[in-house]
C-alpha cells in the first residue's frame, strides 16, 4: 500500500474515533438532560462504535507492523478477542436497557422524559456529526480501497436510525405528552444493538475458531491460481481468517522438469498476483511436480 494511502486510512480511523467520543459526550449529557431512554440507547450505540472505531484503527496499524520473534503470525486474533469482549459488553447494555423500558411502559409514573428540546438539539447535531464522518469516509474508501473504512462507513450510516427514533420520541413527549414513545423506541435501538452484538460475536468467534474465508475470496484465489502460466493444477487450498488478515496456503503442480529458479519465479510470480487481488492476505505456496505420487507416510488431504 503507498504511504499515502495508509495516511488517508488512518485519517479515517483518526476521524471516526473523534467523532465517535464527540457522539458519546454530547449523549452523555442529553441523557443526563432529558432521562429518556431512547438517548440511553443512542449513547449504548455510539460507547459500541467508539470500540469499533478504535478496533479498526488498531487494524490499520496492525497492518503495517511486522510480526515479531513470539507471533511469527502476526498479532490479529487480538482484534478478535476484543471483539468477542465489546459483543458480550454490548448485549449486556441492550439486556438492560429492555429491562428499564419494559418497567417505564409497565409503569406510567416512571421515566418523566425532561428538556425535550436540549435533546432533539443533541441528537440534530449527532446526526450531522455522522453524515459528514460518512461523506470522509466514503471519499478515503474509494481513493484506498481500504474495507476496514468501508465497513465502518456502513455501519455509521446505520446508526443514522436510532438517533432519528430517539428524536421522534423527544418530539412525541413535547408534543403531545406520549413518553411511552421513548420506552418502544428504546425497545427497538435495544434489540438492534443486540443482532448487531451477535454478529459480532459470530464474526469473532469464527475467525478464533479458524472458520474459511468468504467463498467469492477462496472461489477468486481459485481462478487466479487456475489459471496462472506454467501451473497444471493446484490441491490442498485452505484458508483462514484472524482479524483483519487472511493466511492462503495451497499447493501448486509444476513441470518437475524445470529448475528451482523457474519454479520459484512461477510461485513467487503467483503469490504477488494473489496479494495484489487481496491485499488483506498473508499467502504461502508449496510447488509440486506434476502427477506425483503421494508418498504414504504424507498427512491426508
Amino acid at each position: 500500500m503507498m504511504q499515502a494511502d495508509k495516511q488517508l486510512n488512518i485519517s479515517a480511523g483518526l476521524a471516526s474515533v473523534l467523532v465517535a467520543s464527540v457522539l458519546v459526550g454530547l449523549k452523555l449529557w442529553a441523557l443526563g438532560e432529558t432521562q429518556a431512554l431512547s438517548i440511553a440507547a443512542s449513547l449504548a450505540d455510539s460507547a459500541m462504535d467508539l470500540m469499533v472505531s478504535l478496533g479498526g484503527l488498531a487494524a490499520i496499524w496492525y497492518a503495517s507492523r511486522p510480526a515479531d520473534e513470539d507471533h511469527r503470525f502476526g498479532h490479529t486474533s487480538a482484534e478478535d478477542l476484543a471483539a468477542l469482549g465489546q459483543s458480550l459488553f454490548i448485549l449486556a447494555v441492550a439486556v438492560v436497557i429492555s429491562w428499564g423500558a419494559i418497567g417505564r411502559l409497565l409503569d406510567a409514573r416512571e421515566g418523566v422524559i425532561l428538556a425535550e428540546g436540549r435533546g432533539i438539539l443533541a441528537m440534530t447535531i449527532s446526526i450531522v456529526l455522522t453524515l459528514v464522518l460518512v461523506w470522509w469516509q466514503r471519499r478515503v474508501a474509494a481513493q484506498t480501497g481500504s474495507r476496514v473504512v468501508r465497513a465502518d462507513s456502513l455501519h455509521y450510516l446505520g446508526d443514522l436510525l436510532p438517533n432519528i427514533g430517539a428524536i421522534l420520541s423527544l418530539w412525541a413527549a413535547q408534543r403531545f405528552g406520549l413518553e411511552q414513545v421513548d420506552s418502544v423506541v428504546a425497545l427497538g435501538a435495544a434489540l438492534m444493538l443486540a443482532v448487531g452484538a451477535v454478529r459480532i460475536f459470530k464474526w469473532a468467534w469464527d475467525a478464533l475458531m479458524d472458520r474459511v474465508a468468504d467463498p467469492e475470496m477462496v472461489a477468486g484465489i481459485e481462478a487466479i491460481v487456475a489459471g496462472w502460466p506454467g501451473v497444471f493444477g493446484f490441491h490442498d487450498l485452505k484458508t483462514r481468517v484472524s482479524g483483519s488478515k487472511v493466511f492462503v496456503n495451497v499447493h501448486i503442480e509444476l513441470d518437475g522438469g524445470q529448475s528451482l529458479d523457474e519454479a520459484h519465479a512461477t510461485g513467487a510470480a503467483l503469490r504477488r498476483a494473489i496479494l495484489r487481488a487481496y491485499p488483506a492476505s498473508d499467502v504461502m505456496i508449496h510447488k509440486d511436480p506434476v502427477g506425483v505420487t503421494p508418498h504414504p507416510d504424507d498427512p491426508s488431504r
